[in-house]
């Protein structure tokens, strides 16, 4: 089920809990007509439990990994 309402989402209960990062809660929420992936887990506080939370572009790609740079010596400066 997609959430379809502009400046509302929806939260389910994750079933693939398979490290201690993984969210608690996945979802969706639409701001001002963006599409978004909503995430919360459960945490514990001074004063009780909460939900933190965060937001990602849904079109967002995985980050490309940094090339990793040769050893350079001085041989590879043309001056």
């Amino acid at each position: 089920m997609e959430n379809r309402r502009d400046n509302s989402g929806v939260l389910f209960k994750s079933d693939k809990k398979d490290n201690e990062r993984a969210p608690d809660y996945k979802g969706n929420i639409m701001v001002d007509g963006q599409e978004y992936w909503l995430s919360a887990w459960i945490k514990e506080g001074k004063t009780g439990k909460f939900l933190g939370l965060a937001v990602s572009p849904r079109d967002a790609q995985p980050p490309a990994s940094k090339p990793v740079p040769k050893n350079l010596d001085d041989s590879d400066f043309p001056f």
